[in-house]
């Protein structure tokens, strides 16, 4: 049986997998997608509904796993599609923030009422406006939300096109040195945005040895990563060329070296963010139905990685 991975450079984990040929040790008929080729759907409108491509594809024989952010699982159950999550990194806290320029007059997150906010809107960067704006009294409809792609937002803010930017790095940081910047909020304040990994559960329960591979393949690269930080950040800057795109190695080694690597058992606190993510999109109106989280953790995949094995980094 060939297995479908389905990879992309937004999670760090599978994109250093894919180059490193270690799953293939293990699982030699495994195909690796490349998610930006799958044909995507119309895109959902920023105000009313959130993209569920990663969910689309999963189901329609794309791919059988997949490592995304925070918010693509919830989007899965909200449209009734059978995923279980497989498990969670520790809390990616540096990886960026809600910014506005400095001296643009916009001091807090409740000055963002009716301005313009950037976001790669289904990412985790939704949630992270979504849980701002609640905290600061204010809702989805109370401000313009724009989708930018992660790295095209900056210059949006740059021109004066947006107010506001959920930035992440390493495209913050050519931001940062182009101008002041204010944070508004940053990620710690309001979750924990682990990165995270789900699958179908006919997949889960009917290819146990294939799924176990994965997750050891995962955590013997993800060892490398952290070893070997600017090695890794060369994959990344090399897949920017070769698309006609310009990098900085310097940049990205930051980066990685400012996230954490491996994978763990979602926990209830996770959890807990997840079922809050999913009641406030509800009540804004961009999920089609309230759902239940925990509906999507199959106790078998949990007590899997509760201990952690010894790994080699190769």
């Amino acid at each position: 049986m060939t297995v479908r991975v389905g990879y992309f450079p937004h999670n760090n984990s599978l994109f250093v997998l894919r180059h490193r040929g270690i799953l293939e040790r293990t699982l030699p008929e495994v195909e690796w997608v490349d998610l930006r080729a799958l044909p995507q759907p119309p895109r959902a409108d920023v105000r009313t509904s959130l993209p569920s491509v990663h969910s689309d594809h999963l189901f329609d024989g794309g791919y059988d796993f997949i490592g995304t952010g925070f918010t693509p699982p919830i989007t899965a159950l909200g449209n009734d599609r059978d995923i279980v999550y497989v498990g969670i990194s520790q809390p990616r806290i540096e990886n960026g923030r809600l910014v506005t320029e400095a001296g643009s007059g916009i001091g807090s997150v409740a000055d963002l009422a009716g301005k313009r906010i950037g976001i790669a809107h289904g990412s985790w960067q939704t949630t992270l406006l979504l849980f701002a704006l609640d905290q600061a009294g204010l809702g989805w409809a109370d401000v313009e939300p724009v989708d930018t792609d992660v790295h095209d937002g900056g210059a949006l803010l740059l021109d004066g096109t947006l107010d506001a930017w959920v930035g992440a790095y390493p495209g913050l940081a050519a931001v940062e040195a182009a101008t002041s910047l204010h944070t508004l909020v940053d990620t710690e304040s309001v979750f924990s945005h682990p990165s995270l990994w789900f699958t179908r559960r006919d997949f889960a329960e009917n290819n146990r040895p294939a799924l176990v591979a994965i997750i050891n393949a995962l955590r013997e690269s993800d060892a490398w990563i952290a070893e070997n930080p600017r090695a890794a950040a060369q994959y990344f800057v090399d897949d920017i060329a070769a698309r006609g795109g310009v990098a900085d190695l310097d940049a990205w080694e930051m980066a990685l070296r400012g996230r954490p690597f491996g994978i763990g058992p979602v926990s209830e606190e996770f959890l807990d963010e997840q079922q809050r993510a999913a009641d406030l999109l509800a009540a804004n109106g961009l999920l089609p139905r309230t759902i239940r989280v925990r509906d999507g953790v199959d106790p078998s995949i949990g007590e899997l990685l509760a201990a952690p094995p010894s790994v080699s980094v190769r």
